[in-house]
């Protein structure tokens, strides 16, 4: 058996969620404890590899979370905002290290994590891989070398499942950007055009949404000026490299105080 951190996975139905599962089951550095769903889901009370269409795990499926985060030392949230807002402050009464990969936020409901940060870890990223924040960081260091004669657009692709746009780590990477050019992302983000819009404005980071298929995940960070393209790329073909990167966060936060960070901070970025 598995030693290191007890670790309960949320949303364990979800895409993200099962593969949480089988991330955690298989590593030999964590131990999955629970697995919790939304009181009324036909999954509780079953055994969760049962579910899932495979062997017992010896992990029951429940609706209790703040029982669940009891026994574990990480919890794995790929939720939904309103959610992971209730799951932090149990996590922070469990003082477990909280992973949240969750997107969609709005400024009052990051804002609104702070106070469970005051008791354990909290370790938020947009995007948990490797290659992703080594494209937000590429993008900062980028967009301060080329001045507003090259425009920024953000074009970011995903499966027809997912529910917000622009992608969590689309703005991950107009931040960057933003931060590279010492401006307020909030200042010049255009998110969306349709219609007469006019001519673009100089200085502002676009955005764009495609949905469809099963797409796992791209994003493309587009410097264009007239003459020439600077074009940032990362394509995701498996979410496993989000789990492991959210399984990595919950060991790295095993012996950090109680804070909010994120994957740059995990990987030392």
């Amino acid at each position: 058996m598995a030693e290191g951190p007890g670790i309960v996975v949320t949303g364990a139905s979800g895409r993200m969620g099962q593969m949480l599962v089988q991330v955690v089951t298989a590593s030999d550095r964590a131990r999955l404890v629970s697995c919790v769903e939304r009181t009324g889901h036909p999954w509780i009370g079953r055994d969760i590899g049962e579910a899932m269409g495979g062997a017992p795990l010896g992990v029951t499926v429940t609706d209790d979370a703040l029982e669940a985060f009891s026994r574990a030392q990480a919890v794995l949230d790929f939720t939904a905002p309103e959610a992971t807002l209730g799951f932090a402050a149990l996590a922070a009464q469990a003082r477990a290290v909280h992973v949240i990969g969750t997107t969609g936020f709005s400024d009052e409901q990051i804002a609104a994590l702070e106070p469970a940060a005051r008791h354990a870890v909290i370790v938020r990223a947009g995007n948990m891989s490797l290659g992703v924040n080594l494209l937000v960081r590429l993008t900062e260091k980028v967009a301060a070398a080329l001045d507003a004669d090259f425009d920024i657009e953000v074009v970011e692709a995903h499966h027809r499942m997912k529910v917000d746009a622009p992608s969590g780590t689309a703005l991950m990477l107009g931040e960057a950007a933003a931060k590279g050019r010492s401006v307020a992302l909030a200042d010049v983000a255009d998110r969306g055009r349709d219609g007469i819009t006019g001519a673009r404005e100089r200085g502002h980071i676009g955005f764009a949404s495609i949905r469809g298929g099963d797409v796992v995940g791209e994003h493309d960070v587009i410097f264009a000026a007239d003459g020439e393209r600077v074009v940032l790329r990362h394509v995701a073909t498996d979410r496993a490299i989000f789990a492991r990167g959210a399984l990595k966060a919950a060991l790295w936060g095993q012996d950090k105080k109680p804070g909010q960070y994120d994957m740059m901070d995990v990987l030392g970025l």
